[in-house]
């Protein structure tokens, strides 16, 4: 069917209509609830003690789930919520890197609370129709799409009659239907997920955008913890938002002109140093490629390796050769670091889209480490493909090059053959065999269902059906909490695995990236010093999570003078530039302290929102050792003069005369009691308990003593 008839052929299942709130000071003070069991609509206050104690976006998500689950919901349960939303600093176009949302559901991966970080157009175009949040319950019979009219203030609900699931087909189609013309198309948006996504637990959903220079609609990712996986389990196939268009201060903050200021300063500072820097402009996160590979961080054939030298293949210079330049690659309006590169007119290879011509958004470095150098796979077209692909079908792209690192591995040591791959050779580097699998789970089949369990799930079905050695197996499946690792290697930097390994949802970078300041730089070297970053730098990244701000814009350009100042790796001008900000849109004063208590409180909050679920202990801050030291003698061998070295000079032991076994077990003792030290100091910074459980008496001071967390808390205090 063309647009015209799929517009005839849709079915009204419910139109609900309101009053478009104007948004006062960054907030609109209204969520909109919509349960897909009953079609059920309705528009709900936010409470001032909430909009007080959980400020906005992951903050409002956390609160929204607690209210609507129990400690036993599952994610497939229909109270499950998935939610959505900005900040109050969300939607603002003068300064750069405003235009996040995020969305929190519990994980299919991890049975507990997920959070995660997404552009495009859908969490600034939601306030602008008069809402702070969306809250998304209950299960529809049969696929449906949800419309937000916020031009005209109507919410209806459709059956779904067009065929396609995937992302980049389905989010074009429901543009073109909802704008009233080509130029109307900009002011549409759509949340999606595809067809990977109904038979995994890794599933993602997509953001979009509309590119006004490409005229297309581009994607951005929610990537981690399986979001997308739940949004088709509710049949809910789209969300599409459209709005009236964007300009001005639709915002309305209290002091717009301090707003521009921060952001002509930030945007000068753009134009004169990221060429020098970090080439944002012109590579995106790309250009981290070389670097982690220089540092031995890069993570290469499941973490065994942090460098190889068919790096170049796939470093930044690749991809900047790609990358169409000159175009400002923004994913939300006003935003100057144009990192959202993208690969323009890309003839896929491959599967059901074989021979068309798409735009890749990407790869960002996270793409490029996982699917190409963790896989042993430093081809940049299987790069291109597999991400496109990833997208397409709604696929975590961490997850899945994480995934597949671990099966090759499993591969390579036996524990999986081509019976039980039923096939598929999946070694190292084998790109044929990869992309199959890919295909295989958008097609719901195969070994492909198998990966799409996780790293997790698949250690325990190997366990249990006798294929390999289950130590061997938790050594090396590289997931915490139930979520695959971002990608960087952590075995040289301490601090770097409390940041993997201690995270309230698992392994993401987007919570702390401490590995410079403490391997390079050597800026933390005690145990309080490792505390006290893992204290600041979560916080302060959490914020960005509670306002509606990508965090790139903070440290990926820095100030000219930045190293001069006492505390270079916080960029304090440019923290300045956010309490600001922060100021100026809500009028509310806010200083830096202030600003890591309004974290404190959420990211204690979600602690013991981990706790209600069964976890939120110290056993499940563990991480795999392969996070920490080499499992394998290959690994311990590919290392020995700096293995051997640090057993000499740290460790106290002479490695002379000593098998690689035994300098792995002495080796691995020592780096277990290090981080054990890490945990308990980070606990003690934190106000928590030895078992990880915040204390009453830290939440009195934070003013989140709320009875139904003192109620849980109590009986895990200790005398």
């Amino acid at each position: 069917m063309n647009i015209e008839e799929i517009k005839k052929s849709r079915k009204l299942l419910k139109e609900w209509k309101y009053e478009v709130t104007p948004i006062e000071k960054g907030y609109t003070d209204k969520t909109l609830y919509i349960n897909v069991s009953d079609n059920t609509i309705k528009s709900k206050d936010v409470p001032a003690e909430m909009k007080e104690k959980f400020v906005g976006g992951k903050g409002y998500g956390l609160r929204y789930l607690w209210d609507a689950t129990k400690p036993d919901t599952k994610w497939n349960d229909p109270e499950n919520e998935i939610i959505i939303s900005g900040g109050p600093i969300c939607g603002i176009t003068q300064y750069s890197g405003t235009g996040k949302s995020l969305v929190v559901s519990i994980s299919p991966l991890t049975n507990s609370v997920i959070d995660s970080n997404v552009g495009g157009f859908f969490g600034p175009f939601l306030k602008f129709s008069g809402f702070d949040a969306i809250e998304l319950q209950g299960k529809a019979e049969k696929d449906v799409i949800i419309f937000i009219d916020g031009i005209n203030g109507k919410i209806e609900i459709f059956d779904a009659p067009i065929d396609a699931v995937n992302s980049h087909v389905l989010a074009e189609q429901l543009t073109e239907m909802f704008a009233d013309n080509e130029k109307d198309r900009k002011n549409v948006s759509v949340v999606s997920a595809g067809s990977a996504a109904e038979n995994s637990l890794i599933g993602m959903l997509n953001f979009s955008f509309f590119d006004s220079k490409r005229k297309t609609v581009r994607l951005k990712q929610a990537g981690r913890g399986g979001t997308g996986t739940v949004f088709r389990d509710k049949k809910i196939k789209a969300l599409v938002c459209k709005v009236p268009g964007v300009k001005g201060n639709l915002n309305n903050v209290v002091d717009l002109k301090a707003i521009m200021e921060r952001g002509k300063i930030f945007n000068k500072e753009m134009r004169d140093l990221d060429d020098s820097q970090c080439k944002m402009r012109t590579k995106g996160t790309a250009h981290l490629v070389e670097i982690m590979n220089d540092y031995d961080l890069l993570p290469v054939h499941n973490y065994k390796f942090g460098s190889h030298p068919d790096t170049p293949n796939i470093d930044s210079n690749e991809w900047k050769r790609r990358f169409t330049q000159g175009i400002p690659d923004g994913c939300w309006i006003g935003c100057n670091m144009a990192c959202t590169k993208g690969v323009d007119n890309y003839k896929i290879r491959t599967g059901p889209y074989k021979d068309t011509k798409v735009i890749i958004d990407g790869p960002e470095y996270e793409n490029a480490g996982g699917l190409g150098a963790n896989c042993g796979i430093f081809n940049p077209d299987y790069i291109l493909e597999a991400n496109f692909y990833c997208d397409t079908y709604g696929i975590c792209t961490i997850s899945w090059g994480t995934l597949l690192a671990f099966i090759m591995e499993c591969y390579e040591n036996g524990i999986l053959n081509e019976e039980r791959t039923g096939g598929l050779k999946l070694n190292f580097g084998n790109a044929d065999s990869a992309m199959e699998l890919i295909h295989q789970l958008g097609r719901g089949e195969g070994f492909g269902l198998m990966a799409g369990m996780g790293v997790r799930k698949m250690k325990e079905m190997f366990i249990e059906k006798g294929w390999g050695d289950a130590d061997f197996l938790q050594d090396i499946g590289m997931e915490n909490k139930g979520l695959e690792y971002s990608e960087y290697i952590s075995k040289e930097s301490l601090a770097q695995q409390g940041g993997f390994a201690m995270t309230n949802k698992g392994p993401q970078h987007d919570e702390a990236w401490l590995i410079f300041m403490d391997m390079v730089n050597n800026q933390i070297p005690t145990f309080e010093d490792k505390a006290e970053a893992l204290h600041y730098f979560p916080m302060f990244r959490t914020w960005f999570g509670l306002m509606g701000l990508c965090k790139l814009p903070w440290n990926d350009v820095e100030p000219v003078n930045n190293a001069e100042t006492d505390e270079p790796a916080k960029v304090p001008e440019h923290v300045d530039n956010y309490v600001t900000i922060y100021t100026a849109v809500t009028g509310k004063p806010l200083d830096k302290k202030e600003m890591i208590r309004q974290s404190e409180r959420i990211y204690n909050f979600q602690r013991i929102f981990n706790l209600r679920r069964g976890y939120g202990v110290r056993k499940y801050d563990a991480q795999p050792y392969r996070a920490a030291g080499p499992v394998t003698i290959e690994e311990y061998e590919s290392r020995a003069e700096r293995y051997d070295k640090q057993m000499r000079d740290i460790i106290g032991i002479d490695p002379a005369g000593k098998s690689v076994e035994e300098k792995i077990k002495i080796v691995r003792k020592h780096r277990e009691e290090q981080y054990e030290k890490l945990l308990d100091a980070v606990y003690l910074r934190r106000g928590w308990t030895k078992n990880g459980v915040p204390k009453i008496s830290h939440l009195k001071q934070l003013g989140m003593d709320l009875p139904e967390l003192i109620e849980l808390i109590k009986p895990h205090q200790e005398d």
